[in-house]
């Protein structure tokens, strides 16, 4: 879809496709996060979720209760 000027609610009705079916691609995850994130989770295996995520946020590395 980025390679071409039409946009994808536009292309799905010309090929008669649902645009509900259709999603967007993801962004890529940053990579040195989550590579932080196993460190964190290997050396403090009773750690949550939310434990890993306070220990990111003291590094400087902000990301989303989501994504974790």
């Amino acid at each position: 879809m980025k390679d071409h000027p039409i946009s994808q609610r536009r292309a799905c009705v010309l090929i008669g496709v649902d645009p509900k079916t259709v999603r967007r691609e993801r962004p890529l995850d940053n990579p040195e996060i989550r590579e932080e994130m196993h460190k964190i989770a290997e050396k403090r295996r009773r750690f949550g979720y939310r434990r890993v995520g306070i220990m990111l946020e003291r590094k400087g590395m902000i990301m989303n209760e989501k994504k974790l």
